[in-house]
């Protein structure tokens, strides 16, 4: 796989599957260098045979569900002012007509159990503020007062004066007229404007200072309820609560279904038709912000104001992958559960849970139509395929990765490598073709409260490509391997992830004699970032390095990273000399490694200054470096940045290694 073989990446949403199991709706998304932004539409995939046709043909089209009939698909795509939109169409296609028309745009939809409504959330800002008054640019807004510690995200930035609040709204008629645009008149004045809406009328149900999330409707239709942070100490905790609103009622007041004293940050809740509700939730300690190696789990109430009951076990069980959901099924809940670099689908029963769909594959999202579970999958070879469970038991049924696997695609070895206190570290080696001796990689991921996975990873098939072994693994502080396993860097970090980390890579150069243990190279991003400044300070072995993005300082993190204000606290600790005997920055006059220190420059989640610090002082000190700094990206650069950038990136960092570890095929400098 070359860079620019990133194209071919293309990944599925969550499958919106028919009532009677016989298709289903996925959006698929994928890089164009050329459009220089992720493109996709919606497909209608046969679950009988894989057999798929295009439905729309937007730019970005995505996030697809049904109403309960079938009849009819709803979907989220841009408008003309790049605003993200609900429009509507007839499920076996036709013209898309816009169901909503939000200046700040719809962050998240639910359809009716009746099919003829949405309830959605959608942004709302001050007046005056980001781009809600034409001509006014963001140099020419009033001064932010900044008073909480929730005041940026990154991918959006400052959050001041913007909130997202509840609507309701009618369908629009599919069959109806369609809308014109007016044309100018004689008589024309200043005041004079097109009164036809571009959609139908919304109602806002939630008002105030408040954000909210995860929309769903009652059983009966009546209410809409969603997850909210509207208690006193909501600016120091991570925890929210779960309301309903009256879905008629324009200015009524929210009904508490979980009070945010139960003590959990909750991301999803599901009625049930007994009148209970699951929930994705998190435990959130008794500080209400002791989020480390917190697993996702199910919890069952059994009625508004109930006590929240945990079905999964928070020590063993995570569902806490990226797009994680639950659904509600006649004799149980189906949930994505993440492990050992899987992300398999079970059915949870008060019983107990059973796997579904399984292997060597990452599921990322799922649904279920009359005799069908179907399920949307990163595989091996592949960004996102349809997985189908029938009575014939699990197939993948479609190719969308067909032109990824003739790109090339290399498969790595699996090990479970003994370390030096006996636990034992999983991980991957990807090998090049050839005799060897391969130089080696050995990448770190993020997070640190993540995993990486059997899907397909473009940073390790572009590195195998031009010629290096590539090494990496799940040290303690990743997730999927319990909670003793995440936590055990709590306060700790840079000591057993640092010596997992190690331990790996020496088991991998004696597991693999193709690999030359005296060429080695070490990356990561963010945590990854984090790790890898702090391994070069400790371990002089290593011919390069690359910093990315990197949580390098946890002094400073405090006061510039959207998530500082707890983040560091909670993994580092606030004692100052600990948070020093934790930090690359303490520690950077120790490096002698060549280093390529890669940041974006509207990255508010590891924010630059963490970069640009660090490499001025490697500068300082004369150890080899260079700053890589991106406009116009954030922290998401290498996963959803333009395609131009991370091809871009590619070649900075092919360029980087060809310098310091060359290759036959990677030779530049």
């Amino acid at each position: 796989m070359r860079a620019e073989d990133i194209e071919h990446l293309v990944s599925l949403s969550r499958p919106a599957v028919h009532p009677s199991g016989e298709w289903a709706i996925v959006a698929a998304s994928r890089p164009s260098v050329r459009a220089n932004r992720n493109v996709g539409q919606l497909w209608r995939v046969s679950l009988a045979d894989g057999a798929r046709r295009r439905l729309t043909v937007g730019v970005a089209d995505r996030e697809p569900q049904l109403t309960p009939d079938g009849a009819t698909v709803l979907f989220l795509r841009d408008d003309a002012k790049d605003k993200p939109q609900v429009w509507a169409m007839r499920a076996d296609g036709g013209e898309p007509v816009q169901a909503t028309a939000q200046p700040g745009g719809v962050r998240e939809f639910a359809v009716s159990p009746d099919g003829g409504r949405i309830a959605f959330t959608a942004t709302v800002v001050e007046p005056g503020r980001y781009g809600s008054v034409e001509g006014l640019g963001a140099a020419q807004e009033s001064p932010r007062l900044i008073t909480r510690n929730r005041n940026l995200a990154n991918g959006v930035g400052s959050l001041v004066g913007r909130r997202s609040h509840v609507f309701v709204a009618a369908l629009p008629d599919l069959d109806g007229e369609p809308r014109y645009d007016r044309a100018p008149h004689p008589h024309d004045t200043a005041e004079t404007h097109d009164d036809v809406p571009f959609a139908p009328d919304a109602t806002q149900l939630s008002h105030g200072d408040f954000d909210h999330s995860a929309p769903v409707f009652s059983v009966d239709g009546e209410r809409v309820l969603c997850v909210t942070t509207r208690h006193d100490s909501r600016d120091d905790d991570l925890v929210n609560a779960i309301v309903e609103f009256d879905a008629a009622t324009a200015h009524g007041e929210p009904h508490t279904i979980l009070s945010s004293r139960a003590g959990l940050s909750v991301g999803e809740v599901r009625p049930t038709p007994d009148g209970g509700f699951v929930l994705l939730a998190q435990h959130m300690g008794e500080s209400g912000r002791d989020f480390v190696a917190r697993s996702t789990q199910l919890f069952v109430l059994e009625h508004p104001g109930a006590h929240p009951e945990e079905v999964t076990d928070g020590e063993s069980v995570d569902l806490g992958e990226q797009g994680s959901h639950a659904t509600v099924v006649h004799d149980g809940v189906l949930v994505q559960e993440r492990t050992r670099g899987r992300n398999r689908l079970v059915h949870v029963t008060g019983g107990g849970s059973r796997e579904l769909i399984g292997g060597d594959l990452e599921v990322v999202g799922h649904g279920v139509g009359d005799g069908v579970t179907v399920a949307t999958v990163v595989t091996p070879t592949s960004a996102g395929e349809v997985a189908v469970l029938d009575e014939h038991g699990v197939r993948v049924i479609t190719d969308f990765g067909a032109r990824l696997a003739e790109a090339g695609v290399v498969l790595p070895t699996e090990h479970d490598i003994t370390g030096r206190d006996g636990r034992p570290v999983h991980g991957w080696v990807w090998v090049p073709e050839g005799e060897g001796p391969h130089p080696v990689l050995l990448n770190i991921h993020g997070g640190p409260f993540a995993q990486y996975g059997v899907g397909v990873f473009d940073e390790a098939q572009v590195a195998v490509a031009a010629g290096y072994a590539v090494v990496q693994c799940n040290p303690r502080g990743s997730a999927g391997y319990g909670r003793e396993h995440g936590v055990a860097i709590k306060q700790a970090m840079g000591t057993v992830d640092l010596t997992d980390v190690l331990d790996f890579l020496d088991g991998a150069l004696d597991a693999h004699p193709e690999l030359d243990r005296e060429r080695l190279g070490i990356m990561g991003g963010s945590y990854g970032g984090y790790l890898t400044a702090w391994t070069i300070a400790h371990d002089h072995r290593f011919a390069a390095a690359i910093v990315e993005r990197g949580f390098l300082d946890p002094e400073s993190f405090m006061g510039t990273s959207d998530i500082g204000w707890f983040f560091g606290g909670e993994y580092t600790g606030t004692d100052p000399d600990a948070m020093r005997a934790q930090s690359p920055m303490a520690r950077v006059g120790d490096v002698r490694t060549p280093t390529l220190v890669v940041h974006s420059e509207q990255d508010w989640r590891c924010p630059p200054e963490q970069a640009q610090r660090y490499w001025a002082a490697l500068k300082r000190q004369g150890v080899e470096t260079a700053l890589l700094l991106f406009p116009g990206e954030n922290h998401e650069l290498t996963r959803s940045g333009q395609p131009r950038h991370r091809i871009e990136r590619f070649e900075h960092v092919l360029r980087w290694w060809g310098k310091h570890l060359p290759t036959a095929e990677n030779h530049g400098g």
